[in-house]
């Protein structure tokens, strides 16, 4: 059975506003932080390798805030792959707080894109079937 790859994060003060709660633009940085993570660590496929020619930009994002999170608390996140396309994938993601409370979920669509030397010409670019297993291990129905 698949698993989510997960990772934690400890709310620290450059996540929070004056009342002690992570700002929510922080969260989204957040998330960011685990696809990076998860593509160098999961799929062996470190953003700066990647980055030399293609990319994985967000092309979609819905979100949902459950509960505040507060300086000083663990999160954890998770990420897993509800659709994986030629060249998108759809994933979803929850923050849970120390005791198990989602503090926000929601899903990300994320397009392999290939470009060339000086960035200008942009477009979809299939994932290659090495890429597709590893990114299959994350699928969760």
């Amino acid at each position: 059975m698949n698993q989510p790859f997960i990772k934690q994060e400890k709310i620290r003060f450059q996540h929070v506003d004056y009342a002690g709660i992570v700002f929510y633009p922080r969260f989204l940085e957040m998330l960011n932080c685990l696809v990076e993570d998860w593509f160098e660590e999961a799929l062996e496929r470190p953003f700066s390798k990647m980055h030399e020619t293609n990319g994985i930009p967000t092309v979609d994002l819905k979100i949902q805030f459950k509960k505040a999170a507060r300086l000083g608390e663990i999160l954890t996140k998770k990420l897993w792959v509800k659709n994986l396309g030629s060249a998108s994938i759809l994933c979803g993601f929850s923050f849970e707080d120390e005791q198990g409370k989602t503090c926000l979920e929601g899903e990300v669509t994320l397009v392999n894109v290939a470009f060339q030397e000086n960035k200008n010409d942009i477009k979809a670019a299939p994932f290659n079937e090495e890429m597709k297993g590893k990114i299959s291990n994350y699928i969760i129905n």
